[in-house]
């Protein structure tokens, strides 16, 4: 596992950090001791993991749309970040159906601005744009993507990231040959986590029926997608972003799923929920006949993050749902979230595999 201590005094920008992924990472990098801004739009949800975890008061919260370039680069110019993790995104595929033009905006042009600002700031060392396994032209395979397959989002969510990508590569290559600027994209499955309040997420929605005591609605409990804990692909965020930093050769596109075993269907993910939760807990199928286009099956191959890091998963699936129904527990019960947070990361950090 990479030492976390790199990041020690390191100045870091997060895009997205309100969010739920963005929050997680602002907790691991401000225990970690680096100097932290953020840069997004108001917490999506009420209530949000941002103000549950207290983090504002520990970094520096700066509220912007990532579609603003003129703020953004404001931004840059005034904390000058050496690290930045671009997560700023419209992250919903149902949602994307009903606001394309604002997914679009946000997840391209987004990407646009963010890379407009590297390109001016010296400062800059190590850029990760984080994506989603949904950039590629899905075939419904039963074998994993791999980095090299061709990128064609169907949806306007998934085919906008794969757009951010391509807008990456075309920076990359047209500007930052000949600086020493690392700018790699992580593609990650499906994360799960405790702390996720989304709409239209399968998790959110199991908590939610828990709370008031309700049969869990499950939409499709038949597609196949790469769970995983939301701390491991954070902590390969936080590897590929030290290691490119230092050494630039690091520097690509890597896809971040967990193992074989753990790509599990929406159906079996919810049964371990009911089985962690306990209470008499259960689900119902309420699949949708004339609902949106989602994948139905969906795997990713990372051979190359194992062979390029040595990177192992370190929860699997059956843990990841214990540790959601832990922290869900926790928040229904009026506990302390940061210290949830705490004992989560250090549990995951000193793991050994």
């Amino acid at each position: 596992m990479f030492n976390l201590s790199f990041y020690k005094g390191k100045k870091v920008l997060i895009t997205g950090h309100t969010g739920f992924k963005g929050t997680w990472l602002c907790k691991i990098l401000v225990n970690a001791g680096a100097e932290v801004t953020g840069y997004s739009l108001e917490a999506p949800t009420t209530p949000n993991l941002f103000s549950l975890a207290g983090l504002e008061n520990n970094m520096n919260s700066v509220i912007g749309d990532i579609r603003d370039f003129k703020h953004l680069y404001e931004v840059f110019d005034a904390t000058k970040p050496e690290i930045v993790f671009h997560l700023a995104a419209q992250p919903i595929v149902r949602e994307s159906y009903k606001n394309p033009r604002y997914t679009y905006e946000a997840n391209v042009m987004g990407t646009v601005n963010l890379l407009e600002c590297v390109r001016h700031f010296s400062c800059v060392k190590s850029v990760l744009n984080v994506t989603t396994d949904k950039v590629y032209q899905n075939n419904e395979w039963c074998w994993g993507y791999r980095e090299c397959e061709p990128l064609d989002g169907y949806d306007p969510y998934s085919n906008s990231k794969s757009c951010s990508e391509l807008v990456t590569h075309s920076y990359k290559n047209s500007f930052f040959t000949d600086k020493e600027i690392a700018i790699s994209t992580a593609r990650a499955g499906n994360v799960i986590g405790g702390g996720d309040f989304a709409v239209d997420r399968i998790i959110p929605d199991c908590v939610r029926a828990m709370e008031k005591g309700e049969l869990i609605g499950v939409r499709n409990p038949y597609s196949t997608r790469p769970y995983q804990h939301v701390l491991e692909p954070l902590a390969v965020y936080l590897m590929i972003a030290g290691k490119q930093y230092e050494d630039i050769t690091y520097q690509g596109y890597y896809n971040v799923g967990p193992d074989e075993s753990d790509c599990v269907t929406t159906g079996k993910l919810v049964d371990l929920f009911v089985q962690h939760w306990g209470d008499n807990a259960s689900w119902e199928n309420q699949a949708e006949t004339d609902s949106p286009h989602e994948a139905n099956y969906l795997k990713l191959d990372c051979s190359k993050i194992k062979n390029v890091f040595g990177w192992q998963p370190r929860w699997h699936i059956s843990e990841c749902m214990e540790m959601v129904c832990r922290f869900s527990k926790v928040w229904l019960t009026g506990g302390n979230i940061s210290q949830e947070m705490d004992s989560e990361i250090s549990e995951f950090f000193d793991k050994e595999n």
